[in-house]
C-alpha cells in the first residue's frame, strides 16, 4: 500500500484464505454429532462475472476440470446467473463425499484467483439438511475469511435460532463471522 492509499483510506483487497474451506469436513462431523445435520453433497461458488475472453476461458477450464472427474458420475457441473447478475457454479457429489466436494470448490476458487479474478470471488456454500429435512448452508465469505450459517425458511425468512445454534456448535471448528450484519441471505442459491 502506498502513501496516498494510506492517507486517503484506501486499501488493497484482502487475498482470500481458500484453505479455510478444508475445515468443512471436520465441521460437518461436529454438526452431525451435535445436532444431526448432514451434508447433501451440493456446493456452490459465487462470483461477480466479468465480460471478456480471459474470464470466459477460466470459467470453461474450471467447469472442464470438475466435469472430467470420473467419480462424479452423471451429476454435471452447472453454471447459472442469479437475479443480481452474479454467476454461480454448482457442484454435486454423493453426500458422503464432502472432502471431494470441498476440493472441487477449492479448485474452482484457486483457478479464478490464480487468473487474477480473486477480487470477484464472493462466497462459497456447502449445503446441509437438518433432521427435519430443512436446508442449511455453511457460507464462506472470501473477503472476510469467515463462515456463517444460513438457514432459509419458506417465504424468504430465516431460521435465526438454528443459525445461532450452528454458530455455537461450530465455534471451535470454523472461523465464524462475528458481525451478524454480514450474514447475508442467499435466497435461491444453487444447491440449497
Amino acid at each position: 500500500m502506498g502513501f496516498w492509499d494510506a492517507l486517503l483510506g484506501r486499501s488493497r483487497p484482502v487475498r482470500p484464505d481458500l484453505d479455510q474451506l478444508f475445515a468443512l469436513p471436520s465441521a460437518a462431523i461436529t454438526l452431525q454429532a451435535a445436532v444431526g445435520i448432514t451434508p447433501t453433497g451440493a456446493g456452490s461458488v459465487c462470483f461477480a462475472a466479468i465480460e471478456g475472453g480471459a474470464f470466459e476461458q477460466v470459467r470453461r477450464e474450471a467447469g472442464a476440470l470438475l466435469e472430467a472427474d470420473t467419480e462424479r458420475g452423471d451429476a454435471p457441473v452447472e453454471f447459472s446467473r442469479d437475479t443480481y447478475g452474479y454467476t454461480w457454479l454448482l457442484s454435486r457429489r454423493p453426500p458422503d463425499s464432502l472432502p471431494a466436494l470441498v476440493s472441487d470448490l477449492h479448485a474452482v476458487n484457486t483457478a479464478l484467483q490464480d487468473a487474477g479474478f480473486g477480487p470477484h470471488l464472493l462466497c462459497s456454500l456447502v449445503a446441509f439438511r437438518t433432521v427435519g429435512r430443512r436446508p442449511l448452508a455453511l457460507v464462506y465469505l472470501y473477503k472476510r475469511g469467515t463462515f456463517y450459517p444460513f438457514a432459509p425458511l419458506p417465504g424468504d425468512t430465516r431460521d435465526n435460532p438454528l443459525e445461532l445454534q450452528v454458530k455455537a456448535v461450530l465455534k471451535d471448528d470454523l472461523r465464524i463471522e462475528r458481525d451478524l450484519s454480514r450474514w447475508f441471505p442467499l435466497w435461491g442459491a444453487p444447491g440449497l
